[in-house]
């Protein structure tokens, strides 16, 4: 690694002002967050804590989909995937979690979804963090960073 990387497993205490800023709004919108738990409550298994539709941010474990292996922006606390049930990520014709099939149809708007101009996209776009139901081909609908990846 290098003299500026930091350890993928090391939590990122810059991003502790965005995420109050964005949960305070969410609160005050009321905007329901299913589950948050640390993803140790899952033994650190990515797939155990989306399958309980649990929303959560740190995570050292390496990016799930296509391209090389690297780590994901998880495991340096620059991220955060929210309600993944409603919010599915779409990767190769499969779902992740397989629940989230039943939230495919982004037009139906449904309470704890993410959508263009909803209340949780704005929340994190007023932080300059970016929303992974933009990305082309293969939308992550839970997932928002800081860095855009």
């Amino acid at each position: 690694m290098g003299a500026h990387t930091p350890a993928p497993w090391s939590q990122n205490e810059d991003a502790v002002p965005d995420l109050v800023h964005v949960f305070s709004r969410l609160y005050a919108a009321r905007f329901p967050i299913r589950r948050l738990r640390p993803i140790d409550a899952y033994g650190g298994t990515d797939e155990r804590s989306l399958d309980a539709d649990n929303t959560s941010a740190f995570n050292c474990r390496y990016v799930i989909g296509p391209g090389p292996r690297r780590w994901s922006v998880h495991a340096y606390g620059e991220a955060i995937d929210v309600n993944p049930v409603e919010n599915p990520y779409l990767e190769g014709g499969r779902v992740h979690p397989r629940a989230g099939r039943a939230y495919l149809d982004r037009a139906r708007a449904r309470p704890g979804m993410a959508f263009r101009g909803g209340v949780l996209v704005r929340a994190f776009a007023a932080v300059g963090w970016q929303w992974g139901g933009r990305w082309a081909g293969s939308p992550d609908y839970q997932h928002f960073s800081s860095t855009g990846g």
